[in-house]
Parts: structure tokens; sequence; C-alpha cells
């Protein structure tokens, strides 16, 4: 695995991984371009703008605000989907699978996305036991 470390201006290191490991559209944006800090602090998805940007692992996200962006620069793993962005049911099924930005939950302060609405009922009925599945096979699927 390729790792690149630089430190910013902003005061924070950035890390670059190899490709497959953050689940990014050919531009390289995260999230389908929604703020991964509103799931948070505004308890629902909101897409982000242009202007506001940031990146982390290999992905660019985008914010709805530059308070959003700096909250994200100064604690990217606070904010950071887990499993790369991709859906957590997938990854607690052994692979790695697309999300929709509005199957979401926080749990424990750490963001889980699904494929979509369906999987997230799935993916509710036993999260603890999910998380643990996901855990343990995202070391071998994530760069794949």
């Amino acid at each position: 695995m390729m790792r690149i470390l630089a430190s910013l201006a902003l005061g924070f290191t950035l890390t670059v991984h190899a490709a497959g490991e953050s689940n990014v559209d050919s531009s390289g944006l995260a999230l389908k371009g929604y703020d991964p800090v509103a799931y948070f602090t505004e308890n629902k998805p909101a897409k982000g703008k242009a202007e506001f940007t940031a990146r982390h692992e290999g992905a660019t996200y985008r914010f709805t605000s530059a308070a959003n962006r700096d909250a994200f620069a100064a604690a990217p793993e606070k904010y950071s989907p887990q499993y790369g962005g991709y859906c957590a049911f997938g990854a607690a099924s052994g692979y790695k699978a697309p999300i929709q930005p509005d199957a979401w939950t926080v749990v424990d302060g750490k963001l889980y996305l699904n494929y979509n609405q369906s999987v997230r009922r799935q993916w509710s009925s036993d999260i603890p036991g999910f998380i643990r599945k996901a855990d343990a096979n995202w070391p071998s699927i994530r760069s794949k």
C-alpha cells in the first residue's frame, strides 16, 4: 500500500492511499458531494458546495460552509465515513458496495453509510454485530 505524507499549511497531515480505499467518483469526489460534518452537526445529509473542499485519504470532500470544512480539516478521523465511505453492510458481508448519502447512521460518534434505505433497515437490525464483522473484513477488502 502506498502512503504519502505531506504537511499542509493548515497544520494537519494529509495521507494519500492507494486507489480503491476511498469510495470516490471519477473526479475523486467522496460522498457524492455531501458534507460529512453535516451528518453530525445538522443530523442529516447536506449537499456540499464546490467552494468549500478538503482532501483526506485520497478523496475530496465538499462542505456546506467554511466552518464545516475547517472542523473536518482539524479532525478528519472524527468526520470521515467508516470503511472508506463504502456501504457498511457490504463491508460486513465481505465486499465493497456504493452508497446513497441519505442511507446513513451515526453510531458512537462514527458515520456509517449504506447502499440504500432497504439495506440500512437490514443494517439497523444488528448494528453492533455488523460493525464487528465490517471491522474484521475491512483490512482484507480495503485495497480491492
